[in-house]
């Protein structure tokens, strides 16, 4: 997406960033290059990176983190206690919790999601809170995450199950009985009861 011209409004507390004129921002924590689009709402307190990108109808909560270089498609929620890591890609309609067990005047029990860098998560994903999502893990479409998710793991369906392992760049990888290497990029790694790590 690219900003179109006329539609920015410009603030003095986030005058890096650009703001559509029908999105509501109430913080001034956003870094520089980051762009909000139309209808998106960023409560106070969150904190937004540098060089992010916010889509339409987002929701940013207050006490959200969300690294450098992220992009939030249209459509997603993010609330209190969900801590996004740099490089992270959030599909349209991705649903995050904050409470296992909520019931509507009773007490509150958040528990934090951990999403680290550089995990993509797709379309109409249900993250669980309470879990991790490592480094560079990929979420299919749709699938439901009720537990933790290794590093550059492959995970899809409903409850979520793991698939493989993907590479740094986001492909699949080729198994190769203790080893694996990526088609595209060409990096390789070691595989392990443990999980993967790249090879020199």
């Amino acid at each position: 997406m690219s900003p179109a011209a006329g539609c920015a409004r410009v603030w003095p507390e986030v005058a890096a960033a650009y703001v559509h004129t029908h999105a509501l921002v109430e913080t001034d924590r956003i870094g520089e290059g980051t762009a909000i689009y139309a209808f998106a709402h960023v409560m106070a307190g969150a904190v937004i990176g540098a060089d992010c990108k916010i889509g339409d109808h987002v929701f940013v909560e207050s006490g959200v983190t969300i690294g450098d270089h992220v992009t939030v498609k249209n459509g997603v929620s993010i609330w209190q206690h969900v801590h996004v890591g740099d490089h992270v890609f959030l599909g349209p309609g991705v649903v995050l919790t904050n409470d296992r067990h909520p019931r509507r005047g009773e007490t509150w029990q958040p528990e934090p999601t951990w999403i680290e860098e550089g995990v993509t998560v797709g379309a109409n994903a249900t993250i669980v809170c309470g879990v991790r999502l490592g480094r560079r893990a990929f979420i299919g479409a749709g699938a439901l995450i009720t537990s933790d998710v290794p590093p550059y793991a492959l995970v899809a369906g409903n409850p979520a199950r793991q698939q493989g392992w993907v590479c740094h760049c986001g492909r699949p990888l080729a198994d190769e009985s203790g080893a694996a290497s990526c088609a595209t990029c060409g990096r390789r790694y070691a595989v392990t009861p443990a999980g993967v790590s790249e090879r020199a």
